[in-house]
């Protein structure tokens, strides 16, 4: 499975995403991750917390960024090099974050995508930066 090559990607082309945050969700990036803060699992500890409840890690959230990356815009194929990330606000069980990836940049001669990244939730930005991603090239007829 091929993913689109970097001569097929032009500036402003984007993709999104939307999945819902579920308990079962932070759980399991907790259990993945070693993060268990309790303001992420505890509803209790989280209540007196200025969240007033769970939230979801920030890095769930990069995480669906990777997953556009990854599987859409460019897709399979795609590698990252890096991605700087601002935590606007906080992610909740239930929230619908939609998260969207855009060309912004290419870099011809070294084949890298620079990204602007965003993460919403009804309409309002929970997480934004930018990625640069190393997009495959064409083979070049011999």
């Amino acid at each position: 499975m091929q993913g689109l090559f970097f001569e097929d990607l032009s500036v402003g082309q984007s993709a999104e995403m939307t999945k819902i945050v579920t308990g079962a969700d932070i759980e399991a990036f907790a259990a993945v991750s070693g993060d268990i803060n309790p303001v992420h699992l505890d509803e209790a500890y989280a209540r007196t917390t200025t969240f007033q409840g769970r939230i979801a890690h920030g890095m769930l959230s990069a995480a669906y960024i990777s997953a556009v990356i990854g599987t859409r815009l460019p897709g399979p194929g795609a590698i990252y090099l890096s991605q700087s990330l601002r935590f606007r606000r906080p992610v909740k069980i239930g929230d619908p974050v939609t998260t969207r990836v855009t060309v912004e940049a290419l870099d011809e001669r070294r084949g890298h995508a620079t990204f602007a990244t965003v993460c919403q939730v009804d309409g309002k930005t929970v997480v934004e930066g930018e990625a640069l991603i190393m997009v495959p090239r064409k083979a070049k007829d011999a």
